[in-house]
């Protein structure tokens, strides 16, 4: 008699998929011509990569006068920015290295688009502190290196340079731990390119053949990646954080800015991955590979994340009346009431009202509402960047300084440009790479392949296990 199969895990591959065609549906939209909606969504993104172009020479050769900012609000949307960037690059790395870690199946359908979207997420987050020095040319200042200047080294006490190695140790490590996992599938490509296309994606496999020997080293350097990358997921926000907790500005000052952080950039970044895998989804045709199942899956870790968010705004505001220290109950009160009100209540409904909707599976099953949600998210993760820095500098100990802060065309022009950077890179990638790992669907296969579940599953297992022991005489 066969052993009973739960009936309550759901498939990961629909579509009775063979390898073949696992080949054929990943690896073909690098081969054919681009379609109608993906040319659209590529000239629409190199429009604004324009706009970014412009508008940060334009800040370099006019100054930062250029930009709103005034004695009171040193900080304004530059930085907003920066740490809403560095936020969304957190999902790619954690649903890589932390759900390889605990052998989530789940991860093999997104994985490889989020760790894309974290490797170009950081890129646009790494120029806002550059254009924000006014003199980019004297970026090379923030890097310890011998130098003749004598005593003129950076300053190691600064959480702005803390900032410059994490990041920088944060892209390395992303961007070895993504290409990793695309060598397989470069050479799978490759076996199927001809002419120049074959001699690059041959240079960029590594001449992989597929032998054990290859497989083996393959899946210890993932391991080895993923351990010094889970890390760095909880280090690199929590350093950006320090920008902001370890001054003495009432409203900065707190010791929850690193967990808050480190659970408000996954909760943006995961919004970020369901706002890609949605559209990347619908126009490659990937509805087998990327199921309602794996969807479901990340809806639940937003509304997680989600909620720990409201509970460090709620924790705040608490700490703030408990301390009965004036200065600390007055920044949260001018930051509810005051003349940034607008942006606190849209932070608290985006990020805290909004995500409780996913309590009701259909409603974290459904499409339409994911999709409308995952961008309200990331909204309202913008406001709550904008709402500690611009509420929080915009009132401070004399009201002789107190001021108003609002951003010019220039600012506004270099955010919406950095999108279109963002949309252009992830573009380019779904091009020339597999958007899903193809290898990594090939792995999970014989376990959450549609046609492998329920009463065919131990037939299955009996079956393989001939074949197995059949290769290895």
């Amino acid at each position: 008699m066969s052993a009973p199969v739960s009936p309550i895990r759901e498939p990961l591959v629909t579509g009775h998929k063979t390898y073949h065609q696992i080949t054929e549906d990943l690896i073909s939209p690098t081969e054919k011509t681009p379609s109608l909606a993906w040319v659209i969504g590529f000239i629409i993104s190199a429009i604004f990569l324009g706009v970014f172009v412009f508008t940060v020479l334009w800040t370099i050769y006019q100054g930062i006068g250029t930009w709103n900012l005034n004695r009171t609000v040193g900080w304004g949307w530059d930085i907003t920015n920066f740490v809403w960037w560095v936020g969304i690059g957190h999902a790619g790395t954690l649903i890589s290295a932390i759900l390889l870690i605990f052998r989530q199946k789940w991860r093999t359908g997104v994985n490889r688009a989020a760790e894309a979207m974290t490797i170009f997420a950081v890129i646009c987050a790494g120029q806002f502190p550059l254009i924000h020095m006014g003199r980019i040319w004297m970026g090379f200042f923030i890097f310890p290196y011998p130098n003749t200047r004598g005593p003129l080294w950076p300053n190691f006490n600064s959480p702005l340079l803390w900032d410059v190695f994490a990041i920088s140790t944060y892209f390395t490590v992303s961007l070895l731990f993504w290409y990793t996992g695309l060598v397989p599938d470069f050479a799978t490509v490759r076996d199927r390119a001809k002419g120049i296309r074959k001699k690059i994606y041959n240079f960029l496999s590594f001449g992989w053949t597929g032998s054990a020997k290859h497989w083996q080293r393959w899946e210890s350097l993932s391991l080895i990646l993923a351990g010094l990358s889970t890390p760095l997921v909880l280090s690199v926000h929590t350093i950006v954080s320090f920008d902001f907790a370890t001054s003495v500005i009432p409203g900065w000052h707190t010791t929850i800015f690193p967990p808050y952080f480190v659970a408000g950039a996954i909760f943006s970044g995961f919004a970020m991955v369901q706002t890609l895998m949605l559209v990347t989804r619908k126009v490659l045709h990937l509805e087998d590979y990327i199921t309602i199942e794996h969807i479901e899956s990340m809806n639940k870790v937003i509304l997680l994340t989600g909620t720990i968010v409201g509970v460090a705004y709620i924790t705040e505001l608490f700490i703030a009346w408990y301390s009965g220290y004036i200065y600390e109950q007055f920044a949260f009160f001018n930051r509810v009431f005051g003349p940034y009100w607008w942006s606190y209540f849209g932070m608290m409904f985006c990020n805290v009202v909004s995500p409780q909707l996913y309590w009701k599976k259909s409603w974290r099953r459904n499409m339409i509402l994911t999709f409308f949600l995952s961008i309200v998210i990331n909204i309202g993760m913008w406001f709550e960047r904008f709402v500690i820095i611009a509420t929080t500098l915009a009132r401070d100990y004399l009201p002789s300084s107190w001021s108003y802060y609002s951003p010019t065309w220039v600012e506004i022009g270099i955010f919406m440009g950095s999108l279109g950077l963002f949309f252009f890179c992830y573009l380019i990638f779904t091009r020339v790479a597999p958007v899903v790992a193809v290898a990594e669907i090939k792995a999970i296969l014989k376990t959450s392949g549609d046609q492998y579940a329920g009463k065919n599953a131990v037939h299955a297992h009996s079956h393989d296990d001939e074949h197995s022991e059949v290769d290895a005489h």
